[in-house]
């Protein structure tokens, strides 16, 4: 099915998410790039994301992630441009100029289609559980 599961839950919650930097600060991303890109896969797994691709540009973050139904867009995005600009100014003080902002204010997201048969293939599944519970409990 390609869906990921919690206790009662199947789910593939899919969101395509891009964000900024400050100021679009693009000698900050050449320099620090490759750390940024560590930080970031960091954060996700705290948090169980999965990051399913993900690119840094010269000026611009995007990342394609699987975010559990228990998280909110809004709150995994607040937790990783918010931890990982603290993360960033502590591996790197120089960066901090005169600002302790790192990422711009807002950001895109976007969910991911889901296919069609996926959720035929999810209620078919769950009718037949149905039917073997009620023939066990009967």
């Amino acid at each position: 099915m390609g869906a990921d599961s919690l206790s009662h839950t199947r789910w593939d919650c899919s969101y395509y998410i891009i964000f900024i930097p400050k100021l679009r600060r693009k000698v900050f991303f050449k320099e620090i790039r490759k750390e940024n890109g560590e930080i970031l896969r960091t954060l996700c797994e705290y948090k169980n994301v999965e990051l399913v691709k993900g690119s840094i540009s010269s000026d611009h973050v995007h990342m394609y992630v699987k975010i559990p139904p228990k998280l909110s867009v809004s709150e995994f995005v607040g937790y990783l441009k918010g931890k990982s600009a603290l993360m960033v100014f502590d591996r790197f003080p120089q960066m901090r100029g005169r600002s302790r902002h790192l990422w711009a204010r807002g950001y895109y997201v976007s969910t991911v289609d889901i296919n069609k048969d996926v959720i035929r293939k999810y209620i078919e599944q769950q009718e037949e559980a149905d039917i073997i519970e009620d023939k066990a409990n009967q």
